[in-house]
């Protein structure tokens, strides 16, 4: 995809070459183009075929690459080796160093004008802002590896990692409708314009999963869900196979399938500990430990949830760290520990914010309510439901608005103020009959499963 010099540079650098081996231009133009036809070449009056060019760079002795160019090819190798060394380096959960690679590489790749390797290097840097929870930095690179790869003409596919960091990022800062939006609009591009790319649609429809079941909107997380399932065997990247199945645990957990989603999780895990990505095996503990405190094993779900948070924290993943760090209060809380929970809630809350984590940080001030209402302390419960609440709205999450207005009416009617709790009431019933599923549109087109 590396952009092509002007005819008349690659002109001249013909008959640089050509005099250079002392060729003459029937020697070169021959047996399939005419002595005319490359002196039409050499004097950039033509723009040559990639055929024309592929022919002449044979005859010449170079790679089609230096003469369209005027680089080698193997800067171009070189290159995109080091990109996989900096993949590698995110994976097993060094994203600041990877950074620090990416941004080097990304200055090289600008230098030569690798438009492919400049989109690379971009989403590796993207994926590196999620780690660490820069999510402003996150979007602005996918941002910028879209427009790199809109640019050169890139086919929608190629442009879809892009897209779908960019959705990530939006989902994380708290925008779920934004993020479903983006998804969205891409599948039915994809869809309807028949370019069925199974990578490409797995990780479109793995993406839409969170958003979707944030949103409440969990009969489209089932379909998204069940897409997935269906495109994984077509897909040529396991890592995204694995992304797969870890997500699709989600949509099972909430279909009351505990063992199929355990199972899920356990075929993510194992292609997570081949291919030797630690941040995605940490994540694979976060979700492990979600299904077991969803089924009520609470010393299990402890123990997976502190799993995942040390190897988070020993890879700096502040915003993964801290999100991990609720579900475990959650858990302690509910094991009768509430004062150590309550502690770990006041020491992450200054990590999340409505722009950063929006949904888990609703989770914190409703569990910190819970607990101050456990203690008796109705004004400090109430401050952290009406927190939570905003939050929630703000993000859009109906998934966890409706039990919330519900909690929170039972405390304002338990505390005399009974308009105050039916205004409560009445806003979480409008989040039951409006789930995110009436909100979002129509679906987008299926893809020729």
């Amino acid at each position: 995809m590396s952009k092509r010099d002007d005819p008349e540079v690659i002109g001249r650098r013909v008959q640089r070459l050509r005099r250079e081996r002392g060729l003459t231009q029937r020697q070169l133009a021959e047996p399939v183009y005419t002595p005319a036809y490359v002196s039409t070449l050499e004097a950039g009056r033509v723009r040559p075929s990639d055929d024309a060019l592929r022919h002449l760079a044979e005859r010449l002795g170079v790679e089609f690459e230096e003469l369209a160019t005027g680089r080698p090819a193997r800067l171009a190798t070189d290159l995109r080796l080091r990109l996989t060394e900096a993949q590698r380096t995110l994976a097993v959960g060094e994203a600041e160093e990877a950074a620090a690679l990416y941004a080097g590489l990304l200055a090289e790749a600008e230098g030569l004008g690798l438009v492919e390797e400049q989109a690379t290097a971009l989403l590796g840097l993207g994926e590196c802002g999620l780690d660490t929870g820069d999510i402003t930095a996150a979007r602005e690179h996918f941002e910028r590896a879209e427009r790199v790869l809109s640019d050169a003409d890139a086919p929608l596919p190629a442009r879809v990692p892009a897209l779908r960091g960019r959705a990530v990022a939006h989902y994380l800062a708290g925008e779920l409708r934004y993020a479903v939006y983006l998804l969205e609009s891409t599948l039915d591009e994809l869809n309807r314009g028949g370019l069925h790319d199974p990578d490409a649609l797995l990780l479109l429809y793995t993406g839409a999963i969170a958003p979707y079941m944030d949103m409440g909107a969990h009969a489209r997380a089932a379909q998204a869900a069940e897409f997935a399932l269906a495109l994984a065997p077509q897909a040529g990247d396991p890592a995204l196979v694995a992304r797969m199945h870890r997500s699709v645990a989600r949509t099972l957990l909430a279909e009351g399938r505990v063992a199929e989603a355990d199972a899920s999780l356990a075929k993510a895990a194992e292609m997570y500990r081949q291919l030797k990505i630690r941040t995605e095996l940490a994540n694979c503990h976060w979700m492990r430990g979600y299904v077991c405190a969803q089924n009520g094993e609470l010393e299990r779900a402890e123990s997976e949830l502190r799993a995942a948070q040390d190897m988070l924290a020993s890879q700096r993943s502040a915003l993964y760290s801290s999100q991990v760090a609720v579900e475990l209060a959650d858990v302690l809380h509910r094991r009768g520990k509430s004062e150590e929970a309550s502690a770990l809630l006041h020491g992450v809350l200054g990590d999340l914010s409505s722009e950063r984590g929006a949904v888990h940080s609703a989770a914190a001030h409703r569990l910190l309510g819970i607990i101050a209402e456990d203690a008796r302390d109705t004004e400090a419960a109430e401050e952290h439901y009406v927190r939570a609440l905003s939050l929630l709205e703000r993000a859009g999450a109906a998934g966890d608005l409706a039990d919330l207005c519900r909690m929170l009416g039972d405390l304002l009617r338990r505390t005399g103020r009974v308009e105050a709790a039916l205004d409560a009431y009445r806003t979480g019933l409008g989040h039951r009959t409006a789930p995110g599923t009436t909100t979002l549109g129509p679906a987008p087109a299926q893809p020729p499963l």
